[in-house]
């Protein structure tokens, strides 16, 4: 019993001075070690997750979407992504002095190189010596520490062609002659110079406000732009029994005899481009690929007016129906020639009608969309190229 008494004592002494006794210590040990090693083993995990992930490589997918104003390029800090194609990866983007948006397009490590790198550097070298105010202005270009190569432009604010008839429908006749005109404008500058654009489509044609001024067109993506002339055979050849460009806007000799496109070929894309913004829809349609490309090369599209079972301007619509002659000798002479044809009927569409419109959209039907210089972007067919199949 005194015993007893004496265990009793020590073991009240012992929770006093805050200590276990000899059997709350057996009981209690197995907890203790149970948790110490399920930390072990939580920390471990950690580390070897965070371990990976810092030894990982950087993949184009991790460049593609760096956090807001987290990755620099160059002088320039990208904000946030706005469009993707298959020629790179395009972001919004402020210079660390300028003031101005930019757009930068970029191609990362893993494809500059061998015949992607070329083409990207001929893309924007040939894209800087245009400087028609109709064309999209290059600002600068380099190659970041880890490879990318990138170029910087103009960021536009605006919609192009397709989302203006997706949104508005078929265009009055008279704005039509004038978007075409400016249009005809930039590829004149091209062609003078012995550049072919080859993929003239309502996607790449861009419409936004410049100078105080609305209707104002900016030509966009050169990335299929080929040398003719003179300077064809300066850059990479084309691979053989490929078709490049976008089938829906593609002149027949594209299919037949890609080697021997010029610039009336761009002039074809053109009454193409026009057909599409005065009916909604564009000359030719098909289930596949090789469908509307024999109808390129065999059937006569419909006139705009019949399409559409409303007047048209004759001189207009036989402009247009000119551009879209199989043989490119029955074409216009030129986009210089053909500019000059359409200058007289846009002249009903004045500044003060495009401002209406504008403003209407302002107020609330449909605001104009905020995008890139490269609309580089929605291009899943921007830059296809689809294999001959006859």
């Amino acid at each position: 019993m005194a015993r007893q008494t004496q265990t009793q004592s020590t073991t009240t002494a012992k929770l006093a001075e805050g200590r276990p006794s000899a059997g709350e210590e057996t009981w209690r040990a197995p907890r203790v070690m149970t948790w110490v090693a399920a930390l072990v083993v939580e920390l471990g995990v950690a580390c070897a997750v965070l371990w990976k992930r810092l030894t990982r490589p950087v993949t184009s997918r991790d460049r593609a979407c760096p956090p807001k104003g987290s990755q620099q390029v160059g002088p320039y800090t990208l904000d946030e992504k706005i469009g993707e194609g298959g020629m790179g990866v395009v972001y919004r983007a402020h210079h660390e002095l300028l003031k101005r948006p930019t757009a930068i397009k970029l191609l990362p490590s893993e494809r500059a190189k061998g015949r992607d790198a070329e083409r990207f550097e001929r893309e924007v070298q040939l894209t800087s010596t245009l400087t028609h105010p109709n064309t999209i202005s290059v600002y600068d270009f380099g190659r970041t520490a880890d490879g990318t190569f990138y170029y910087a432009m103009e960021y536009l604010e605006g919609l192009d062609l397709q989302a203006l008839v997706d949104q508005a429908g078929p265009q009055p006749p008279a704005r039509v002659a004038h978007l075409l005109a400016q249009l005809c404008g930039a590829l004149g500058e091209a062609h003078g110079v012995g550049l072919l654009h080859r993929d003239v489509k309502p996607a790449n044609v861009f419409l936004c406000q410049r100078g105080g001024m609305r209707d104002v067109v900016k030509v966009l993506d050169f990335g299929l732009i080929k040398e003719f002339g003179p300077l064809a055979g300066n850059g990479p050849r084309t691979e053989v029994g490929a078709i490049v460009g976008t089938p829906t806007y593609m002149p027949p000799e594209a299919v037949s005899a890609p080697e021997q496109m010029d610039g009336r070929s761009d002039l074809y894309a053109v009454g193409a481009l026009g057909y599409f913004l005065l009916t909604g829809a564009p000359p030719f349609s098909g289930k596949t690929v090789l469908e509307v490309c024999c109808q390129h090369l065999h059937s006569d599209p419909v006139p705009p007016s019949k399409r559409i079972h409303a007047a048209i301007p004759a001189e207009l619509e036989q402009l247009i129906l000119s551009c879209l002659a199989k043989a490119p000798e029955a074409r216009p002479r030129d986009a210089r020639a053909l500019q000059s044809a359409l200058l007289p009927l846009a002249s009903t569409w004045t500044q003060e009608k495009a401002e209406a419109w504008w403003d209407e959209r302002d107020d609330g039907v449909g605001a104009p969309c905020s995008l890139p210089a490269e609309a580089v972007t929605r291009s899943g067919d921007r830059s296809a190229q689809v294999r001959q199949a006859a």
